[in-house]
């Protein structure tokens, strides 16, 4: 019988982090009233966000290093409201270190 933790490990850190770009995707649709340049503009976080998933799907090193490195910096940066920090930069470390367990994982099993 196949262990389904493997299958687990490797389809929640794209699941959360797709699900982490629609997320901050979200607060883009402030802008559609002020037009699609700048729609765009405040939507480029989540796309950079989706271009990683993306990239990584065979390397998931590479969404481990963007996804840890952007919640880090979102965390250092924005020190005064901790909710937002938690709600934003913690999805991301969390999917950024999933992608490099399933990684390490991977990487194992091959020897």
């Amino acid at each position: 019988m196949n262990d389904p933790v493997p299958v687990v490990l490797r389809w929640s850190p794209r699941l959360l982090g797709t699900l982490a770009a629609l997320f901050i995707g979200a607060f883009a649709l402030d802008a559609a009233d002020d037009g699609i340049p700048t729609l765009l503009l405040h939507a480029a976080p989540a796309l950079a966000l989706l271009l990683a998933v993306a990239l990584s799907w065979r390397r998931e090193w590479i969404a481990g290093i963007v996804f840890i490195g952007l919640g880090t910096y979102y965390g250092v940066t924005m020190t005064r409201r901790w909710d937002w920090i938690l709600a934003i930069s913690g999805p991301l470390i969390t999917a950024g270190a999933l992608y490099l367990w399933s990684w390490a994982r991977r990487r194992a099993a091959r020897g």
